[in-house]
């Protein structure tokens, strides 16, 4: 019995293994969908415009009518006592004896009162009452200011959740092409590292012929040494670039992952001269759209603290019951309730604040007037974000061009040099020259394939063109 019980936990351990290392396959679109609907900064930024529309729809219950409920119980343990005036009274003997005997009682043989007063005690030792309040708000200007700010407030929560999905787009392409460039820089490496090994071989073998000199073999020997050291860096900063990748789409950053789309198609599905003399309207820019709403936001703060001089008018009504007793008896059936109800209006009028309404005003205009700098500033600094991201574009498009060839003549470069080298035409410094040429060159042509993808991306961004969702 407790043999199949240990192999059922065994089987399900193993099958519970199985599914977390579930692989995903992710094109870059795949991956951009994804992260939009995954990702830690997009799910911030659905819950900032859910907490935006409950804001909205706090502001709105302000002017709405509001009912409260109160219960209120009291116990007296000790009862006050009130002296009234003895000529109020018919201050017969037996009054006075018996006023003296309460007196006594109650203040612990304390002296009598004042000649002319007797203690009274009003009330009974135990009162509960229950009521029901309805308030409205029939007028009040900073209400009305509020419930707009509050709407502009939603606006800007949407346009932050488009600006986060750009941004969000842009950091999946870069941690994307950054995986597929530690995947070809490695390939790269090994190859490398294969023709070196062979040449170290070969070199060691002529050497031990008497055939070349020790140096040249310790000259491949140290490049071989370096060289591997740059593929067992890259293995690690590929791991990462992966963990990077998951991060950015939302996953535990140890999910398996496979990418579908190779550098070389990602690098001729991001050239496009057509973005580089597109044009540009600031207008629909979201970053301009925040601004023009930032800015809207201090118009309507202005607004409030001018609502401020303004009279404030509220109604209300109430009702409820009490009821007294010297014991606790309130929900028995034949305690007496005693109902009350009140209907009322409340005017609030400000008339002097020794000018500290003035004063706030008065910063409420200069951050209206800040806003409006700002507001200015940004249309600048879009267009010419957009210059920037167009030659930058540009630049990386001629770099990968530029690179694309120079990555080929250093390969025949290194190639003849090596040639030379074994036939014994050339030295061991101009194979380290050449090979070093070549290592140094394709390192230029990833990264300039990397650039044509970032710039692309940022590109895009600087335009505000938006995102293609599945």
């Amino acid at each position: 019995m407790n043999k199949n019980i240990f192999i059922l936990i065994f089987l399900w351990s193993v099958f519970s293994l199985k599914a977390q290392e579930k692989v995903v396959r992710l094109s870059l679109e795949e991956a951009i969908s994804f992260a939009i609907e995954n990702s830690f900064n997009t799910k911030v930024a659905r819950k900032d415009k859910q907490a935006a529309e409950e804001k909205v729809w706090e502001t709105t219950t302000i002017g709405l009518p509001q009912i409260d409920f109160a219960v209120a119980y009291q116990q007296f343990i000790k009862q006050p006592v009130s002296l009234l005036p003895a000529a109020a009274f018919d201050n017969t003997l037996s009054t006075i004896q018996t006023v003296e005997q309460y007196f006594n009682l109650q203040a612990n043989n304390t002296p009598s009162p004042p000649e002319g007063f007797i203690p009274v005690v009003f009330g009974t030792k135990q009162n509960a009452n229950a009521t029901f309040t309805l308030t409205q708000l029939l007028f009040d200007g900073s209400y009305l200011v509020g419930l707009q700010a509050s709407k502009t407030f939603l606006k800007i929560s949407e346009q932050a959740e488009v600006k986060t999905e750009l941004v969000t787009r842009e950091a999946v392409i870069n941690a994307y092409g950054n995986v597929l460039v530690a995947e070809n820089s490695e390939a790269i490496l090994e190859k490398n590292i294969s023709i070196l090994e062979k040449n170290y071989s070969d070199a060691k073998k002529i050497f031990e012929n008497g055939l070349n000199e020790e140096e040249d073999v310790e000259q491949l020997e140290i490049t071989l040494g370096s060289v591997k050291n740059q593929y067992n860096n890259v293995k690690r900063l590929k791991d990462i670039a992966y963990q990077m990748l998951n991060l950015a789409l939302g996953n535990p950053i140890d999910t398996k992952l496979i990418l579908t789309d190779s550098l070389d198609s990602l690098v001729d599905n991001n050239i496009n001269f057509e973005l580089v003399t597109s044009d540009f309207n600031f207008n629909n820019h979201i970053d301009f759209k925040i601004a023009e709403n930032d800015r809207e936001s201090k118009r309507l703060m202005l607004k409030l603290e001018k609502s401020k001089y303004l009279p404030t008018l509220n109604a209300f009504i109430n009702y409820g019951a009490q009821a007294f007793n010297d014991s606790f008896t309130f929900f028995d059936s034949d305690q007496r309730w005693f109902q009350q109800s009140l209907f009322g209006v409340n005017l609030n009028v400000p008339i002097f604040s020794s000018f500290g309404r003035r004063a706030k005003t008065n910063q409420a205009k200069i951050n209206l007037e800040i806003a409006d700098l700002q507001l200015e500033e940004t249309k600048k600094r879009l267009n010419l974000q957009v210059r920037k991201a167009k030659s930058d574009y540009q630049l990386s498009i001629e770099n990968y061009q530029t690179n694309k060839k120079n990555v080929a003549l250093s390969e025949r470069i290194e190639k003849k040099q090596r040639l030379k080298f074994f036939e014994g035409i050339s030295s061991s410094f101009d194979l380290l020259q050449a090979q070093n040429q070549l290592y140094t060159q394709q390192q230029n042509y990833l990264q300039s394939m990397l650039d044509v993808i970032a710039k692309k991306a940022a590109l895009e961004n600087a335009l505000n063109i938006p995102i293609k969702k599945q």
